[in-house]
């Protein structure tokens, strides 16, 4: 079954109350995992990175703008990286430490935010190079939730949730094959120092 719901209904009063669902979400998600090729995933962004990114959605999309509360319950689910009952295996494309939102000091401390939390127990964290040889070809963004049942795809217009068992399913092996491109450990740190220092080069030329 998939479901979607556009995000002028979901967002109708606001970033918070969407945000209050997501820490639902992950807070009944013992194991989760999250494929985001183009930005950093929203449980490892700083505070300053994900205003703009809310800012942007509430401009985009004409909403209430509730920017500020709904970045402090966004920073309210990052708990679960803490709480040493939750797991998350993520993988990053390696565009995403580049794609410029907010600007070289924003994104600077993103990087930095990343090399810091990488070595999380709760976290396994990998980055998909950019010139990694995929075993599939590149696909949207996704993030797999609750016992592994539910795939949550979002969208320009809408939010999608599947829960038919053989999507689901398509989207675990996607996930594999992306875990077999992506580099973990001290290959995946050398990526981040080599956008940290792209962006710290950046801000010196501001």
């Amino acid at each position: 079954m998939t479901s979607s719901v556009p995000w002028q209904e979901l967002l109708s009063v606001g970033t918070e109350a969407v945000q209050e669902d997501v820490i639902r979400w992950y807070q009944r998600t013992k194991e989760g995992k999250a494929y985001v090729p183009n930005m950093i995933w929203g449980t490892l962004q700083t505070e300053a990175y994900a205003t703009v990114i809310l800012k942007q959605v509430v401009d985009f999309l004409g909403v209430p703008d509730d920017v500020s509360a709904g970045v402090a319950k966004r920073m309210e689910r990052q708990r679960v990286l803490y709480d040493g009952e939750h797991h998350y295996d993520v993988i990053v494309g390696e565009q995403a430490l580049y794609t410029n939102i907010g600007g070289p000091e924003v994104m600077r401390s993103q990087v930095d935010r990343l090399l810091r939390d990488i070595d999380l127990p709760s976290l396994k964290l990998g980055i998909l190079p950019a010139t990694a040889r995929l075993g599939m070809f590149p696909v949207p963004g996704f993030g797999i939730y609750g016992d592994g049942d539910t795939v949550n795809v979002e969208l320009v217009s809408s939010e999608v949730d599947i829960t038919d068992a053989n999507e689901v399913e398509l989207h675990q092996r996607v996930f594999a094959l992306f875990r077999e491109g992506a580099v973990y450990g001290e290959a995946a740190v050398d990526l981040l120092r080599k956008a940290q220092s792209f962006w710290a080069g950046a801000s010196l030329q501001e």
